[in-house]
């Protein structure tokens, strides 16, 4: 056992330099790097890491095999609860989930599951591949998924593992949802999407591109061409504005947008034809993931970023690791600050935006403190390009277009929280569709519980 009181450090590129390109910033671990953190697992008896753990990753049991230098066997446990490691290893919030429950951490530094997750998904990619992936033997019952992104994807692995043949429908020309159009190139490589995503197509499931269920089919439809069961993993991709004064000048961007030009439609690249101005200043609404990953796009394309954020650093939302690299990075924030209007020039192009200061009061519903505004503190900052990340809402086409699917009180999916069930038959749904914009992992852990309980459904 090794007693070093912090994680193994994780290299990386350097603020400076990284902050000018879309390669990934976290440059992994080496075979080396990676025993020597292994071997600081405790390997406790009740576990907590896996219970704080969405898809219960058996992760004592992994990092026992790391330890050893049993790199393949690790994959082998990891994969037999989790289908798309190498992304959780990247993007889940693991400070707050299996590493925020790991008991190393109570007097130093917890044990760096997700960077020992994201190495054994790379090695066994770099050093084993997905070429001798077998399809899986039909067990003659069909599943519907729609929706390719984290919910949908995890429901589709854990079905086809199971002898389903499984069809993904997806809206988009290209499969992964979030992880491909909202996650940047420098926090998950897209080709790493891509081969995760391959694996589940060499053990048997089909996707169809440009598919909008609710337009092109309906969840009827569906049933009608024999399908026994339907999961609904579409997402919550609807974005939110302030609606005030300037946000329909030119200039003014949801970060969906902004984000789906530069990742899947690669706008950052000189040879794809993707419209995106290069602006000089931008300012970023928001203080979460998103506005981080907005932000740090941004300024990879030239601009000089300011974050615009109501509440104070310790009220963001967004990881910490996150906020830090962006400071790194050379993004400005100005916290305690908020938008009151958008001001353009005479052609209708943004030039400023205008804030007023704000500070803080009483807790409100959700626990934070809220912010009010001080009368008469208002300032203005030169910009040329504004990016709103203010969280996103759920387009209701499928709750408009099924009959017997109700709604929640949020306007997201009803299900049954245990099961994953919908108000409709043979209809199960999970991920952001259900509880709005929540991270990955708890995609992925609704898309592994409804898996589960659409089993059940079918064998009956």
């Amino acid at each position: 056992m090794n007693n070093q009181m912090t994680k193994t450090p994780m290299p990386s590129q350097e603020p400076d330099v990284r902050n000018k390109n879309f390669k990934e910033v976290a440059l992994g671990y080496t075979e080396e790097m990676a025993v020597n953190e292994a071997q600081r697992c405790l390997n406790c008896k009740n576990k907590p890491c896996v219970a704080g753990c969405p898809v219960n990753v058996r992760i004592p049991e992994f990092i026992a095999k790391v330890a050893e230098g049993d790199f393949a066997g690790a994959y082998e446990v990891i994969t037999s609860t989790n289908s798309l490691p190498a992304v959780c290893g990247r993007v889940c919030p693991q400070e707050t989930q299996c590493e925020g429950k790991c008991v190393r951490g109570i007097k130093g530094e917890p044990v760096a599951v997700g960077r020992l997750e994201r190495f054994v998904a790379d090695w066994h990619r770099e050093h084993i591949g997905n070429d001798k992936v077998e399809k899986i033997p039909s067990n003659g019952k069909k599943a519907a998924v729609v929706g390719a992104g984290p919910a949908g994807l995890t429901a589709a692995g854990d079905l086809v593992n199971k002898g389903y043949e499984v069809t993904v429908f997806e809206s988009l020309h290209k499969e992964g949802g979030v992880l491909v159009y909202g996650i940047p190139e420098f926090r998950l490589p897209k080709d790493i999407v891509a081969y995760e995503i391959d694996t589940l197509r060499k053990k048997g499931v089909t996707f169809y591109h440009n598919v909008v269920v609710g337009r092109s089919l309906d969840i009827q439809d569906l049933f009608d061409e024999g399908y026994d069961a339907v999961f609904v993993g579409t997402g919550a991709g609807l974005p939110k504005f302030m609606n005030i004064e300037g946000e329909n000048l030119v200039g003014v961007y949801s970060a969906n947008e902004y984000l789906t030009r530069i990742n899947l439609m690669k706008g950052y690249l000189d040879e794809y034809d993707t419209p995106i101005k290069k602006h000089k200043q931008v300012a970023v609404v928001g203080g979460g993931n998103v506005a981080m990953d907005a932000a740090r796009c941004a300024k990879r394309m030239g601009a000089e970023v300011h974050v615009i954020y109501r509440r104070g650093r310790d009220e963001m939302p967004a990881r910490a690791e996150e906020i830090e690299h962006a400071e790194e990075e050379g993004i400005q924030f100005h916290l305690l600050n908020n938008p009151v209007r958008v001001l353009g020039d005479e052609n209708n192009y943004v030039s400023q935006i205008e804030c007023i200061k704000m500070e803080l009061g009483e807790p409100d519903a959700s626990g934070r403190r809220r912010p009010v505004a001080i009368e008469g503190s208002e300032f203005t900052l030169d910009v040329d390009g504004v990016i709103m990340a203010l969280g996103t809402s759920l387009n209701q086409l499928i709750v408009e277009t099924t009959e017997g699917l109700d709604e929640n009180d949020w306007g997201g999916i009803q299900i049954n929280d245990e099961t994953g069930a919908c108000t409709r038959e043979g209809v199960f749904a999970g991920g952001d569709a259900v509880t709005g914009a929540a991270t990955v992992i708890k995609a992925m852990g609704a898309g592994k519980l409804a898996a589960a309980h659409m089993d059940e459904y079918m064998q009956k």
